[in-house]
């Protein structure tokens, strides 16, 4: 049994702000898959729930009319590991939905979830960072947008005010095309289990195919929320693909800040964070139609 004051299942996108500016201590559950486990604890027990799991205005993946890739954030991490259109135009993001958790996870988790609960293990808020995704939040009464890096204020803390609701997650066009990419998960288990390290690489490559014209690089569990390795990226601007390979790694250790946990101590995870590095390039280098 879950202990619980109430529900209130919301008809619509409009409703449901109306009902959170009236109660605004309601917890917001949609899959259910971090808020159940914190309620099944008693880390919010008794507690009113406002749900939004039914509303199909907040699901689904769709492509804009000027390219910008639109998703949902009830979008399930089934349907995005399956989408038609993010196989096709941002594999990454695609599989970072099917590294998360086990099948029965996947069905009930949902992408907006997994960046509004603010962890640094969240398998695709790395790959959102990495393509500079932006986020449209609602209240009753007003609507703001911001950049994903703007999100993160601390462990567990994003920026989601009160009363509002996150409503979009946009990739833009610039973001995806030309770019190759690629996200590695570090693991105890292949399955059924949350993220010792995270890593998503994008690049884009000279017109010869022969340079990193720019990269990204993200990392989740890396430091106390996803972070960008913003020096390693300038640093690797310019360079051959060869020299980017043989540097990613100390670069990419000389900026993150993991800490040692149960799971595995700061020094193993600062040695997987710049193998994964370097093998993430040269995946995201083949992607970009480069040598590597």
């Amino acid at each position: 049994m879950f202990d619980i004051a109430g529900i209130y299942r919301a008809a619509s996108l409009d409703d449901a702000l109306r009902a959170y500016a009236a109660d605004p201590q309601a917890v917001v559950i949609a899959g259910g898959t971090d808020v159940l486990i914190k309620i099944r604890e008693g880390k919010l027990a008794g507690c009113r729930l406002l749900s939004i799991n039914g509303l199909a205005e907040l699901r689904g993946i769709r492509l804009a009319d000027n390219g910008d890739i639109l998703i949902g954030p009830l979008t399930t991490f089934a349907e995005a590991e399956h989408s038609e259109l993010l196989l096709k135009r941002l594999p990454m993001l695609a599989a970072a939905a099917g590294s998360a958790g086990g099948p029965q996870l996947r069905e009930a988790g949902t992408l907006g979830g997994n960046i509004c609960n603010g962890v640094t293990s969240a398998d695709t808020a790395a790959v959102q960072l990495a393509l500079e995704a932006g986020l449209t939040l609602r209240s009753a009464d007003k609507q703001r947008r911001l950049a994903i890096a703007e999100w993160y204020k601390g462990p567990g803390q994003v920026d989601l005010r009160a009363g509002e609701l996150l409503t979009e997650i946009r990739i833009k066009k610039d973001a995806y095309v030309g770019w190759g990419g690629e996200y590695i998960k570090y693991a105890m288990r292949n399955a059924m289990d949350i993220a010792t390290l995270g890593c998503a690489v994008a690049v884009r490559l000279s017109e010869d195919k022969k340079r990193i014209a720019e990269a990204r690089l993200a990392f989740g569990v890396a430091a106390p929320t996803p972070m960008r390795a913003l020096q390693a990226e300038t640093a690797l601007a310019g360079m051959t693909i060869a020299e980017a390979r043989e540097r990613i790694a100390a670069l990419v250790r000389a900026e993150i800040n993991p800490r040692t946990s149960w799971r595995a101590s700061r020094e193993f995870r600062m040695q997987i964070a710049g193998e994964s590095a370097a093998r993430a390039l040269a995946a995201a280098v083949k992607r970009a139609g480069g040598e590597c």
